[in-house]
């Protein structure tokens, strides 16, 4: 059998997650609701 020698060694560097997140869907959803229920409870002003 060979033997074999196994080494794990850490990076120099940091390793770096960039994490892209999109929330303005969510936002503009919300306000989106929100602007209804306010037309629907102003009708008269708009």
């Amino acid at each position: 059998m060979l033997g074999g020698c196994i080494s794990v060694k850490a990076p120099d560097k940091p390793i770096v997650i960039e994490l892209n997140i999109n929330i303005k869907q969510e936002v503009v959803y919300r306000l989106a609701a929100d602007a209804a229920q306010t037309i629907d409870k102003n009708a008269g002003i708009f």
